[in-house]
Order: structure tokens, then C-alpha cells, then sequence
């Protein structure tokens, strides 16, 4: 059977019009991921500015917000804005005494560099080896907050903490890529996949799942994922009504309660 001329130079078209978009995609998509505010963060009272030298020379900034505990959390945030867009979500954790180490990945925050997925691992050892150095005796909890979940796992890997808090978080950014962009071949394209799923299953440390159930950019049921691939102590809370954004103030006092209740189990 021959193909009709017209019918070629349609399926054509359309054909390098796909190539061409995911020629686009591969190179933009960094620029997609990473929405990142540079500004330099100014802190608050009882906050000590920190800067941090990553194994591969780049500065990148924290702030140190000490409580009355034991027990410190270092903030793993999301793919946009910087640490100080934190500060009132950090705040109530500290009032109730808990530690707080926000760090701002390279790109963000006054940080230097750009950020990539090996950048943003680095960032990470570079605090918690901050934390060994300075503090010694604290005990650290990973708090990662949607992409940051992701960075949470891989730094979990490779240093244990004494506790895991995901929220808003997937196992492999591909899955993601995949909900918004169905069309695309994001699993082959995707550079910064942060992928855990090789890696998961050799973390010990107790977990604490948290995502709303109304999040439509990372839908709970990657959140799930984690959860249910996750080998060690780990518990799952679901935020009713909660988007991606607005998880916190959704849950408002019952989400800091139950994570509260989390790190005291930690602290014991």
C-alpha cells in the first residue's frame, strides 16, 4: 500500500515537531525544575548566618536557628524561592524547642553556583557535615520538603540520621515529569531524576510521611510510592484538603502536632 504524499509530509511534520519539542525540553529543563530566589536572605533575631564550603568549592549559605533540644532539623526546601520563605513554618518548631539548620542550595538565597541534582546533593553533605563539626551531639533529622524530600533521601544514604520527615515528596522525579508531561519521554530525557529507588531500601531511620491529599503537583500517590518502598520504621499522615503550597496552613495545628509528636519520639 503507498502512502499518499500528503499523508507523508503530514506525519512528517508532526514527527520532527516532536523531536523538536523534546530537543526544547532536554534543554530547558533545568529552567523548568529550578525556580530559584537569589536574594540574600537577611535573618532574625536568635538566627546565626552560616556559610558553607561543598566538596566541590561552591559557597552556599545557611542560617543556624538554635532551640533548647537535642534534636535538629535541617531543612531541605523546595525547588523555589529561598530558606527565608521558611522562617514562619520554621518558627513554631523552634518555639517548641527543636534546633533548625535551613540551608539554601547553590542558586538560592545568596548561595553561589547553579543548581543541578549532584550540586544539590553536595549542598546537602555539606550541612550535615557542618552539623557533625559544630554541633556534634545533636541528633539529625532530615526534613525535606518536596523536592528537598528528594535530596533527604539521597543524603539519607549516605549519612544516616537519627530521623526522616518527606513532605510533599516522590521517589524518582521521573514519575513526576511523567503526571504533568505524559507525552514526552521524560524517563530518557530527564537529567536531574533523583531517582531512590536503588538507594531506599538501605535507610534505617524512622519516617514520617506527609503530603495533602489534594496536591496536584506531586499527587499523593507518589507519595505513597516512598512510603510503601521504605523498609524502616515509618509512619504515613495525610493532610485533608492540602495542596503542595499550602500544606502547612492547612493542616495548621494538627500538623505541627503530629510532626511534634514525631521528633519526640526521636528525642527520647
Amino acid at each position: 500500500m503507498t502512502v499518499p504524499p500528503a499523508v507523508l509530509r503530514i506525519v512528517l511534520i508532526v514527527l520532527g515537531a516532536y523531536v523538536a519539542l523534546i530537543a526544547v525540553a532536554c534543554v530547558v529543563q533545568r529552567k523548568m525544575l529550578y525556580f530559584p530566589d537569589d536574594s540574600v536572605v537577611v535573618p532574625e533575631d536568635g538566627m546565626q548566618d552560616v556559610s558553607l564550603q561543598t566538596a566541590d568549592d561552591v559557597a552556599i549559605k545557611a542560617t543556624w536557628w538554635p532551640g533548647t533540644r537535642d534534636v535538629t532539623l535541617i531543612l531541605f526546601h523546595g525547588n523555589a524561592g529561598h530558606r527565608g520563605d521558611r522562617f514562619d513554618w520554621m518558627r513554631t518548631f523552634v518555639n517548641l524547642g527543636w534546633n533548625v539548620l535551613l540551608v539554601d542550595y547553590r542558586g538560592y538565597g545568596g548561595s553561589d553556583g547553579s543548581p543541578s541534582e549532584r550540586g544539590l546533593r553536595n549542598d546537602a553533605d555539606a550541612a550535615v557535615a557542618w552539623m557533625q563539626a559544630n554541633h556534634p551531639k545533636q541528633r539529625l533529622v532530615y526534613f525535606g520538603e518536596s523536592i528537598g524530600s528528594s535530596v533527604a533521601l539521597a543524603c539519607a544514604a549516605r549519612t544516616p540520621p537519627a530521623g526522616l520527615i518527606l513532605q510533599a515528596g516522590a521517589i524518582d522525579l521521573a514519575d513526576v515529569a511523567g503526571e504533568h508531561y505524559p507525552a514526552l519521554p521524560t524517563r530518557l530525557i530527564l537529567s536531574d531524576r533523583f531517582n531512590a529507588r536503588s538507594t531506599i531500601g538501605s535507610i534505617e531511620a524512622p519516617l514520617l510521611s506527609v503530603h495533602g491529599t489534594q496536591d496536584t503537583i506531586i499527587p499523593d500517590h507518589l507519595g505513597r510510592a516512598v512510603f510503601d518502598a521504605y523498609q524502616g520504621p515509618k509512619a504515613w499522615y495525610s493532610v485533608e484538603g492540602a495542596g503542595h503550597n499550602d500544606l502547612v496552613y492547612v493542616g495548621g495545628r494538627a500538623y505541627y502536632e503530629r510532626v511534634h509528636r514525631f521528633l519526640e519520639s526521636i528525642g527520647k
